[in-house]
Parts: C-alpha cells; structure tokens; sequence
C-alpha cells in the first residue's frame, strides 16, 4: 500500500513464447493499481531476462500475404465455437490477442481480470501506406464475474514497426 496513491505488486513469473511452448523467459514486473480512479491504466515496469523466438520471418510471411489479397481480408468467429483457429487465421488471433492485451491494460483494475475470448469479426481496411489495418470487433470474457463484453477496436501492424490500437471502445452488449 502507498499512502494516498495506490497498491504496488512487484511480481515474478515466467513467460511461454506462444509460437514456441518449450521456450521461456523470467519477467519480473511492478504494477501500480491508483486509488479511487478507474481511468488510469496502472502503471508497469517490467525487466526480461533472456529473449523470446524471434519472429520476422513468419511476420513477413504474415504481412506479404495480406498485402497481395486481392480484396480486403473479412473473417468472422476465431477461434469457432469449439476452440479451433485455422492455420491461415493464426496471424489474424496473435495480432488480435497481441492487440487486446493493450485494451485489456487499459481498461484493468485490481478487480479484473480480462481475457480474450473470440474474435467476433474482423475487416482488413483498405490504406494506401504500407501498414495493414484491421477492425475487430472482439469478445472479452472478464474471468471474475464471467461477463461477456463486446469491444471494437482498430489496429495498426507493419513488421518493423509493431502493434498501435489506434481506436478502442466498449460496446453494449447485443441481445
């Protein structure tokens, strides 16, 4: 507890590379969860010791695919309602796991515990620089409460320059 600031939970633990299971990373981490107000995303310092797969050959792979499609990539339901991702889906959930992961900071208190669910759908928009964009449309499943919520959000993805949610929002939930 810090007097009038808020909760800080120094952590260790150990990271699996999600495209390589045998391969992992001690990560020790401090997160600072402020008192009383539920718009600042808390703050996280975190140091790596070791490196994780590299993955430029597959994320060129990933973005040369994309970039030849005739028309813009339109998917719905990753992974289907028994767990299953298509291998050529693969790149579309990782970037959209990668991307939520932000979402899900942003939006975290103590009392959360956020995790993403399915991709309910998801649009490549069409841009004439070199960077891919999506619009998804996900299902966070708040592991707590066991709530299902529906969240929009856009991403940005160049293999050299990485992940930006661009736009995020918290949708009403469908009937």
């Amino acid at each position: 507890d810090i007097d009038g600031v808020g909760h800080k939970y120094h952590l260790e633990l150990e990271l699996e590379d999600v495209l390589d299971k045998d391969s992992t990373v001690n990560c020790t981490a401090e997160v600072l969860y402020h008192l009383g107000n539920k718009n600042i995303a808390p703050d996280v310092q975190f140091t790596l010791e070791g490196e994780l797969k590299n993955t430029d050959e597959a994320d060129n792979v990933f973005y040369n695919r994309i970039k030849s499609l005739e028309k813009e990539l339109v998917a719905e339901n990753i992974p289907d309602n028994y767990g299953n991702v298509s291998p050529e889906m693969e790149p579309i959930h990782l970037l959209a796991w990668v991307a939520s992961g932000y979402v899900i900071w942003q939006n975290s208190t103590e009392n959360t515990k956020f995790q993403l669910a399915q991709i309910k759908h998801v649009k490549q928009v069409k841009r004439s620089d070199e960077y891919l964009e999506f619009d998804y449309k996900i299902l966070l499943h708040e592991m707590l409460t066991q709530e299902i919520i529906p969240w929009q959000m856009t991403v940005l993805w160049h293999p050299q320059h990485g992940v930006e949610v661009t736009r995020d929002s918290r949708q009403p939930k469908q009937a």
